[in-house]
């Protein structure tokens, strides 16, 4: 099977968090840039910042939507919705040598998912989320652990609702990876907040 570069898998609305989070040991981290009205020169600006953060402190990163912006920046990962898929030019992506993560909710989408050969599958929500707006009820770890055995030897992403307290029973339920947002950027202490989610995650096997 495949692997992703960590067992954790922050994700975060602003370059600065590449720079909080990576100097506390985080190595796989996700920059979704929210506000869709920032203008394209903005944008892009930041996904630098977050590549110059992110070389800083050894972090591998994944820009969520923008896969063009990925690919003229020479981003190793990017990460699509099902949305961003029935948009984008898969094939100028996989020429680019780009690694690509999508999210998947239903069969349908996780159908689609699989055709195109990802380099990892999320799903969720597991748990009910508020950070991100969505019209997925709570999924639960019976579908994770469905999701896992559907997935075959692609890296499978639990998302949604996510906690510390939490991140035992997706690992046991086969995800391959964790990823929180309000799990690590609406704590008081996100620095000690990574180094506990990698605590927990070493009781399991590589």
């Amino acid at each position: 099977m495949s692997r992703l570069p960590s067992k954790i898998y922050p994700v975060v609305d602003h370059p600065r968090w590449v720079e909080t989070l990576g100097s506390a040991g985080a190595r796989f981290i996700e920059l979704y840039l929210r506000d869709l009205d920032l203008p394209e020169e903005e944008l892009r600006a930041q996904a630098i910042t977050a590549q110059e953060l992110a070389v800083r402190h050894n972090v591998t990163l994944v820009l969520n939507t923008y896969w063009q912006i990925a690919i003229e920046l020479g981003y190793e990962w990017v990460h699509l919705g099902p949305e961003d898929l029935a948009t984008a030019d898969l094939t100028t992506l996989r020429n680019s040598g780009i690694r690509l993560g999508t999210a998947t909710h239903t069969h349908t989408e996780f159908e689609k998912a699989l055709a195109i050969s990802p380099d990892y599958i999320s799903f969720g929500p597991v748990w009910e989320t508020k950070s991100v707006k969505t019209t997925f009820a709570p999924q639960g770890l019976e579908r994770l652990k469905e999701w896992r055995g559907l997935c075959g030897d692609v890296p499978l992403v639990a998302i949604g609702g996510v906690t510390l307290e939490h991140l035992p029973a997706c690992l046991e339920a086969g995800a391959d990876s964790v990823a929180g947002m309000s799990g690590f950027m609406k704590q008081d202490d996100p620095e000690g907040q990574v180094r506990r989610w990698l605590e927990a995650a070493r009781s399991f096997p590589a």
